[in-house]
């Protein structure tokens, strides 16, 4: 339990990777780092697969798969993040694709805290190559600060089941990097694909651009869902994204960070790498809407909630589902 007069200073960043650039992701992760650390940040969030690359991964053969994978902790981008974190006393997140010693591949994200510790969330609704699995535990943890943190990553947060079982085991704030925002599919209710020629025009024109990451593409979709994960679970969200070019697809960042009842306490509509920092007042945390809440739920109402209904599916299935 954090006290009453607790701080702590975050960093979200939303940035354009490039695909398979490891050399290349990092440089820019580093930049921001030394940025969030001179804006006196303890914790900085950085987008899902932002060391790899992302959408790509899915036309991988095993081969490459392997060749862009690492093991985690041994591997170098560990090193390098757990580095980071000791030179900056800060708190660093980032994603990559893991291989582990059984041959098997994750969509993995890594924590380094200032001390050297390392913590690693394996993604649980994975879909992004048939090789890749999805994780099978919750990943929550201390930070220095004295708040709990929690990750879940992308479609992790979809399910509502997911962050309530972060908050259940103590989580004050959820790091939620993702890749999302201008996703196809033929329903016309869903986010939808960005022009790319947008993006490409976007310091002549940002106006068109910054359009759509306001609109139903990007924000509007955000806002459907994403305040009410921190509201009804009472606990902040740090929102990381992508944003830019995504192999055939634009992400559309919106970079936020909302505080336990759902309100934005940060953003950007930047068509750009952008960094937004916010403090979070563990005040607020003790009296929050959704942990009244979850004091006031009835356990023994909810098995139904572990009992198979026969209509569930992988997450590959219904990802790709038109």
């Amino acid at each position: 339990m954090v006290t009453a007069a607790r701080k702590l200073r975050v960093a979200s960043v939303q940035m354009e990777h490039q695909d398979g650039k490891q050399e290349a992701n990092f440089a820019k992760i580093e930049g921001f780092v030394a940025q969030a650390a001179a804006q006196g940040a303890q914790l900085v969030v950085f987008p899902e697969c932002c060391v790899c690359g992302y959408w790509f991964i899915r036309n991988l053969s095993i081969d490459e798969l392997a060749a862009l994978a690492e093991p985690i902790p041994e591997g170098p981008s560990t090193q390098r993040l757990r580095e980071l974190a000791q030179r900056y006393r800060i708190t660093v997140g980032a994603g990559w694709i893991e291989s582990t010693a059984s041959g098997a591949f994750h969509n993995t994200y890594v924590v380094a805290l200032p001390d050297g510790t390392i913590h690693r969330h394996r993604k649980l609704q994975s879909f992004e190559h048939s090789a890749i699995r999805s994780g099978d535990s919750y990943t929550v943890f201390d930070l220095p600060e004295g708040f709990r943190a929690a990750i879940l990553i992308c479609y992790d947060n979809n399910i509502i089941e997911n962050v309530r079982m972060t908050a259940l085991a103590g989580a004050d704030v959820l790091l939620a990097p993702h890749q999302t925002g201008g996703v196809g599919g033929k329903d016309p209710h869903r986010m939808g694909l960005i022009d790319p020629a947008l993006w490409a025009n976007r310091l002549a024109d940002p106006a068109s651009i910054e359009r759509e990451f306001r609109g139903d593409k990007g924000r509007g979709w955000l806002m459907r869902w994403l305040p009410s994960r921190a509201h009804d679970n009472g606990l902040f969200l740090v929102f990381s994204n992508g944003v830019g070019v995504d192999d055939d697809e634009i992400r559309t960042g919106n970079a936020m960070i909302l505080d336990p009842y759902g309100r934005i306490l940060a953003e950007t509509h930047q068509a750009a790498d952008a960094m937004v920092t916010a403090d979070l007042d563990a005040s607020l945390l003790e009296t929050a809407t959704g942990r009244r809440w979850i004091r006031a739920r009835r356990p023994e109402l909810y098995g139904a909630l572990t009992v198979r209904t026969g209509h569930e599916r992988d997450t590959r299935e219904l990802k790709f589902q038109k």
